[in-house]
């Protein structure tokens, strides 16, 4: 077939414009949209572990990979509009903060293609985002922030060598208190803890419930109850008149030098392990096949005070001198 020279010149050009295309195309940066609930100091940290983990893996911010982060105030009212906004930017990846938000995405985003990947969430099996611990949903999975509580019976030993009988406060109508109750007797004999549980159905009750501990335990575990937690002072107060020395779920009364002791979730590696988890599905891996994760003992951050532990009357063992783990 013949071809004038101008033709010739311009097929040259044409080809030269598609290759020139298809290399933009390719350098194109990875869209991810983060779909966070509000401002918060251990969700931003979770953030941070997601992009920590992606950088790791090559994904440099800006060049390789760029985010579009919003969040709504903790006002769940707003994630619809939320996940809409970054769902049109058609991003090849949403990363989900918390369980609402999670919750909310999975159904927002059902059959368009835009996997989720979601952290923070504690259970991910009984917020119906998963069917199991062992497998994904469909086009979503993550990282959980569920407690390793065998790892917090393994802390509370590290500290208190000689407690042999672990308090548990909890709430009754709280499915997930009543949950970590029962996998703490599962868990207890093998820690060499007896498990003393004793149920707290409101405020008003703390005091007189925590002090019924006196005699029964050795040490106070608080768990990241949305009862008990926010009224960790008032446990605090009673544990101390009781002479039991508190480990609480959230290091925050420790640095606060309300409690003694704390073994707490690090959110940026439950967001590392989320950042992890997001690098196989861009790397083409089905959600429906990759487990959500849990913190492993060493996800965790061990912190105490040794001033509140002296109002405890807890001495701290020498073998923890070194932990790089004190706040005064």
């Amino acid at each position: 077939m013949n071809m004038s020279k101008s033709g010739w010149l311009s097929g040259i050009v044409v080809a030269g414009a598609m290759l020139a295309g298809v290399m933009t195309a390719a350098a194109d940066p990875v869209r991810i949209g983060i779909a966070n609930f509000g401002e918060h100091s251990q969700l931003n940290i979770a953030i941070e572990g997601f992009k920590k983990a992606l950088t790791e893996a090559g994904y440099e911010e800006g060049k390789d990979v760029v985010y579009t982060e919003s969040h709504t105030n903790f006002d769940a009212s707003l994630v619809p509009q939320m996940i809409a906004k970054l769902q049109a930017e058609q991003p090849k990846l949403i990363y989900t903060v918390t369980t609402p938000v999670s919750q909310i995405a999975q159904k927002a985003l059902a059959g368009s293609g835009i996997p989720i990947v979601f952290t923070a969430v504690t259970d991910p099996v009984a917020a119906k985002l998963t069917p199991s611990w062992e497998e994904g949903g469909d086009g979503i999975t993550g990282s959980s922030d569920l407690q390793d509580l065998a790892a917090v019976m393994k802390f509370a030993k590290e500290l208190m060598p000689d407690a042999t009988r672990f308090g548990i406060p909890y709430n009754p109508g709280e499915a997930n208190d009543v949950a970590l109750v029962e996998s703490a007797r599962e868990l207890a004999k093998d820690a060499g803890f007896e498990i003393v549980a004793v149920g707290v159905d409101n405020v008003n009750e703390i005091q007189q419930r925590v002090a019924s501990f006196a005699g029964k335990a050795d040490v106070i575990y608080v768990p990241t109850s949305n009862l008990l937690q926010p009224a960790v002072a008032a446990v605090a107060a009673a544990a101390r008149q009781a002479g039991i020395p508190i480990v609480n779920a959230d290091d925050g009364a420790v640095r606060d030098g309300v409690v003694p002791a704390s073994f707490a979730v690090n959110y940026n590696k439950v967001g590392e392990n989320a950042g992890k988890i997001a690098v196989r599905i861009l790397k083409g891996e089905d959600p429906k096949s990759i487990a959500p994760s849990k913190p492993a003992y060493e996800d965790h951050v061990m912190v105490i005070s040794k001033k509140s532990a002296k109002e405890f009357g807890l001495e701290i063992p020498a073998a923890l001198d070194n932990c790089e783990c004190f706040v005064d």
